[in-house]
């Protein structure tokens, strides 16, 4: 007997409708005064649904980047070339509730709440890049600090990309200048 398909959304719709209808809700009240039943009662989901998608409230913002950092990470750890591997982060993100944010972080009273996530996120990416440095042979130091230097090219770069979407600059190409910066 075949077995019958889950109701529902697909994975990926609901992951989009979700981030939709945050974005929608923290231009409108504010990142403080949306809470995830807001946000899941706007999308039309169950409250558990959200937590299939989303650990935390941010993370609504941050998926699609965190996903790129992965593909990045994984070639770090396969020996890819590291400058390579940073610039792939970028070859996979597109516009998204991320880049919303950054660009309307006033409105959406989430300046601060980015502020530390992507500092979060800055060291997460720079302790893969210096493990990997580090197995290449560099000294602990100076692996530290070159990563520190890359990690911090690949948000600004992000950064840089969303308040610029609309010059048509892909993220690979705005990756790979700020990732050269840093290599100087």
């Amino acid at each position: 007997m075949a077995s019958e398909s889950r109701s529902g959304r697909p994975r990926v719709s609901s992951r989009e409708v979700l981030a939709e209808a945050a974005c929608e809700l923290f231009l409108e009240q504010g990142y403080d005064a949306t809470s995830v039943s807001d946000i899941t009662r706007r999308a039309g989901v169950s409250r558990s649904s959200f937590f299939n998608y989303f650990a935390a409230k941010s993370d609504v913002l941050w998926s699609g980047f965190d996903e790129q950092v992965a593909v990045g990470v994984d070639l770090l750890r396969d020996d890819a070339e590291v400058a390579s591997a940073l610039v792939e982060i970028g070859a996979g993100l597109r516009p998204d509730a991320l880049a919303l944010a950054i660009t309307n972080a006033e409105a959406m009273g989430i300046g601060a709440e980015l502020d530390r996530d992507r500092a979060v996120r800055q060291f997460r990416l720079q302790r893969e890049i210096a493990a990997r440095l580090t197995r290449d042979g560099m000294p602990a130091l100076s692996a530290e600090v070159r990563a520190g230097a890359l990690a911090a090219a690949v948000l600004a770069a992000v950064w840089a990309w969303a308040d610029r979407t609309a010059t048509g600059h892909p993220l690979a190409e705005v990756l790979a200048a700020a990732i050269a910066l840093a290599d100087d």
